[in-house]
């Protein structure tokens, strides 16, 4: 049996905005990962990119993008170059979201870049292989975290939640099975991949 041991990895979780940080944050904090990076952006920021085609400016399309796949891809290369220049390799792990396979209105380019950076995810992925490093992503459904929780007890959020195989809303512990198996050794011949961790949501369409 493989052991999850973390001790001797270098680890980067990239979460950007205002899902993905939280989660990587809490998974960095609880497991000691060391030899991430995280850029965050201002949630009021990101909140601009949520409306509809005709309403978004390009300046709100802009940051949303910058800040899902440019920002995923500059965290990314930077910790390639700290695992590179330790000739350890390591891995990294990108945080995407389900909204990369199914799609949501007034969140355009929200949807774009979660896309995007799924396809980052297997271009870095076959580039570092070489290099000792794997890449890989969780796209999750709707955790709850202090940002969110308001909108996901509201009546609006609680229709969201009825439409959830598992007829709940996520927790951030909910993705330490799909972390810790891209992080350790257990995942040692998995790079390029994406594990979806959403209860379910994304089954409401069949």
């Amino acid at each position: 049996m493989t052991k999850l041991n973390l001790r001797n990895l270098r680890i980067g979780v990239v979460g950007l905005g205002y899902v993905g940080l939280p989660l990587a944050v809490e998974f960095g904090k609880r497991f000691n990962t060391v030899g991430f990076d995280i850029k965050a952006a201002r949630v009021d920021e990101l909140r601009r990119g949520h409306d509809s085609t005709l309403e978004t400016d390009e300046a709100a399309w802009q940051q949303v993008v910058d800040t899902n796949l440019s920002g995923a891809f500059r965290v990314a290369r930077a910790a390639a170059k700290a695992m590179v220049e330790g000739a350890r390799g390591g891995t990294i792990i990108n945080i995407a979201s389900i909204l990369a396979f199914r799609v949501a209105k007034q969140v355009p380019a929200y949807v774009a870049a979660k896309a995007g950076l799924i396809k980052l995810t297997e271009a870095l992925a076959l580039e570092l292989a070489s290099r000792g490093i794997r890449v890989n992503a969780i796209a999750p459904g709707y955790i709850e975290t202090d940002l969110n929780r308001e909108f996901l007890r509201s009546p609006s959020g609680q229709a969201m939640q009825a439409r959830i195989a598992l007829r709940r809303f996520g927790t951030a512990a909910d993705l330490d099975g799909a972390l810790l198996l891209l992080a350790s050794d257990a995942g040692a011949y998995i790079t390029g991949a994406t594990i979806v961790v959403d209860g379910g949501h994304g089954l409401a369409w069949l």
